[in-house]
């Protein structure tokens, strides 16, 4: 009988699930990661909320460990990789509680525009300060939401039902999925110039990390609220702070900090700061939501094998399986090299399987390379088997083409996503040694293997450019491993493929993109 350890207070409908599964569950919460480790051993599935920390050393210890579920959508408390190198499945539950997270952003609007907090703070110690606490209406203000995916979207619903203009920065938001929306798709900067409310709704990833800073906050106009309900390290908090006491920023309403459990922190006893403590997804129905949920998937995977939902591995029949992993490494490899490389929103994507490939079941190898191409700005919110979904609520149109034929290779992967303004392909095969290779990028032939750190530059074909570009990295202690190359036509578009030794600085790479005839270079970690 399967065994589950319930670390985190779970609604009682979660344990009623397992018992009627079958399944024997214990309960017992609180534990700190030392004691977590010594306990773990006999389970064969964990069940978490965000409490409980699953680190590399309890998962040393967790010799049985088949399946870990978190009741939400967070795995900061969850290393993952850690999990997937020991074979553990990792599974969220990435919509039981957008409707509440959505009313707790709302809920914050209306009360950082009144002034309730502090009014009721106020009028609880006998005072009367009506004249004090002089609110603003949110009719026919400008909302400005920074991400417009499961919860951006219905926050823009229920502020349109509030009379609210509502306008949206979302790379990945299609000019079509914003007619639906009914908001309006705009810039960065046009956002923080013209909003009077701004709601943050994105996910934590190296793009959106300090997002509101000093030079965010200055576009933005004299009198501007702030809500931050997603996750902590979006907004840089001093410059925050500063602005606050400047007066330009009006108000913020904090749901979310970098450190939680957040005790001290530089924004609180701000007279114009509400906090509340990380309840976004607190509330009776979600919590029954994801519990029901996170049940039902574990006692799934542990009795049928069914997978749903998991952050690390497909939805695959174990008679697939070795047939399709080395796909599946060259599937993840496409995805990420296309979503790292890809700055603007995406409108269409189309994936054609040649050859052998063409055979298989390739819905998992689609998945694989949607969650590669969308992860870059999504991050953990999006995974196998919900980027299909992903990419379908925004409005990206997904075409899969199968050619048994074979053409140049015996099996091969294309991957073109388009864009507004541009189409632009990677492909790759298996050689006899079952290793992925590209061996194509924007129609380009080329022949590389994708190391953990690459530096992939496009660049006009001109004599010297090869030299510069090895000698700028050598001068910088940069070591190259493989230096693959490739071009349109003499003296037109050129393609260099270099893997390096270890991560590039930012500053590094800035040197690398202004050097002459670079059309673009990005540092690509798989």
């Amino acid at each position: 009988m399967p065994k589950v350890l319930i670390s985190d207070e779970l609604s009682p409908a979660a344990v009623q699930i397992f018992k009627e599964r079958g399944i024997d569950v214990v309960e017992k919460t609180g534990m700190k990661p030392k004691e977590l480790a010594a306990m773990i051993g006999e389970f064969d599935g964990l069940a978490l909320r965000s409490a409980s920390k699953v680190t590399p050393e309890v998962l040393a210890a967790a010799t049985n460990l088949k399946v870990i579920g978190r009741a939400g959508i967070g795995v900061d408390n969850i290393d993952v990789k850690a999990a997937t190198a020991r074979g553990i499945c990792v599974m969220n539950t990435p919509f039981g509680n957008n409707i509440t997270t959505d009313e707790h952003s709302v809920g914050m609007m209306m009360a950082l525009a009144r002034q309730i907090p502090e009014a009721n703070s106020s009028t609880h110690l006998g005072k009367w300060e009506k004249s004090r606490f002089v609110g603003v209406e949110l009719y026919a203000k400008t909302l400005g939401l920074v991400g417009c995916g499961n919860i951006g979207s219905i926050v823009a619903d229920r502020a349109q039902g509030l009379k609210m203009k509502v306008i949206a920065y979302d790379p990945f938001l299609s000019p079509e999925r914003a007619v639906d929306l009914g908001v309006e798709k705009v810039d960065l900067d046009t956002l923080l110039a013209r909003a009077d409310f701004i709601s943050l709704h994105t996910p934590l990833t190296d793009q959106t990390r300090n997002l509101i800073d000093k030079a965010a906050l200055a576009k933005c106009k004299p009198g501007v609220r702030i809500i931050n309900c997603a996750r902590g390290g979006l907004i840089v908090e001093q410059d925050l702070k500063a602005a606050l006491d400047s007066g330009h920023v009006a108000g913020a309403a904090l749901d979310v900090f970098p450190t939680e459990p957040a005790t001290e922190n530089i924004l609180f006893g701000h007279p114009n700061v509400v906090c509340t403590p990380h309840l976004g997804a607190s509330s009776t129905e979600a919590q029954l939501n994801v519990a029901i949920q996170v049940a039902e998937q574990m006692s799934d995977f542990l009795l049928h094998g069914a997978v749903t939902n998991a952050l690390n591995m497909p939805s695959v029949t174990v008679e697939e399986a070795p047939r399709l992993r080395p796909y599946m490494k060259l599937a993840d490899q496409l995805g990420a090299f296309a979503g790292q490389a890809t700055e603007t929103g995406i409108m269409k994507v189309t994936v054609e399987y040649e050859g052998q490939v063409a055979a298989l079941n390739t819905r998992p190898l689609t998945a694989l390379m949607l969650q590669g191409l969308l992860k870059p700005l999504l991050s953990d919110s999006v995974n196998m088997v919900n980027a299909p979904l992903v990419a379908k609520e925004r409005n990206i149109d997904l075409t899969e083409i199968k050619h048994e034929r074979e053409g140049d290779y015996h099996t091969l992967i294309r991957l073109t996503v388009e864009s507004e303004r541009w189409s632009r392909s990677i492909a790759g095969t298996l050689f006899a040694d079952q290793r992925p290779r590209v061996v194509e990028i924007k129609r380009i032939k080329i022949d590389a293997e994708l190391g953990p750190h690459m530096l992939y530059v496009t660049n006009d074909d001109k004599p010297g450019f090869i030299g510069r570009l090895g000698t700028l990295l050598g001068d910088n202690g940069i070591n190259i491993a493989t230096f693959a190359l490739g071009r349109s036509a003499p003296g037109k578009d050129a393609i260099a493929l270099v893997e390096i030794d270890g991560a590039m600085s930012p500053a590094l790479l800035k040197q690398v993109q202004d050097l002459p005839q670079v059309q673009q270079a990005k540092h690509l970690v798989f």
